[in-house]
């Protein structure tokens, strides 16, 4: 461990030469110290105390009969190579899509066969364009979607049964809704504006 140096080393060797335990727990509580001291940006980790003893072990090569304050590593678990790392299933062409759709998606799956569990997945699919439109900034073909939709979902979902996502209901009932919701905006504004003008004619 060369970030230490030759002189925490020189001194984790003179601790092991003392003759009582006693003292060698003294002198190894000191180094400890030394160590953090020298190394100040191991204080920024989690439990850097254990780090510190931990990393004083390594460098008395595995021998050091002191009274620590947390049990010492053995050379078999230093050596045990972590465990694999599953990659998450947002990579590559999915990962515009969001954790947010990842638990939509298992919701949907825990679903029974049914018109709740069928409009689900339309809201997910069309959820899933709009995100693919946004990030990628051009027009996805549906069927895209769909296969996303059905990778994302480990073949347990699928819309092959529509032609489109703009023939399903969820669709329809979304547009419906924003455009009626449009027009009520634009007769509101054109009879403020009716109101103000009158309201103003009077008043000359």
């Amino acid at each position: 461990m060369p970030e230490y140096g030759r002189i925490i080393q020189n001194l984790v060797e003179r601790c092991k030469e003392l003759s009582t335990k006693e003292e060698r727990s003294e002198m190894a509580v000191a180094i400890v110290d030394f160590m953090g001291q020298r190394n100040p940006q191991l204080r920024d980790e989690e439990n850097y105390k254990h780090k510190l003893w931990d990393h004083l072990f390594i460098l008395s090569n595995y021998d050091l009969d002191v009274d620590a304050p947390y049990p010492f590593p053995t050379i078999e678990e230093l050596q045990e190579k972590p465990k694999r790392m599953e990659y998450p299933k947002l990579q590559g062409d999915f990962k515009f899509y969001g954790k947010s759709i990842l638990q939509l998606i298992d919701k949907a799956i825990e679903l029974e066969a049914g018109d709740e569990k069928d409009a689900l997945i339309q809201v997910i699919a069309n959820n899933m364009k709009k995100s693919y439109n946004v990030y990628n900034k051009e027009h996805v073909q549906d069927e895209v979607i769909f296969r996303h939709l059905k990778d994302l979902s480990e073949n347990r979902l699928d819309l092959t049964g529509i032609d489109s996502l703009e023939k399903s209901k969820i669709y329809y009932a979304t547009n419906r809704n924003n455009k009626t919701g449009g027009k009520s905006s634009t007769n509101q504004n054109n009879q403020n504006k009716r109101r103000n003008f009158q309201h103003n004619k009077n008043r000359k």
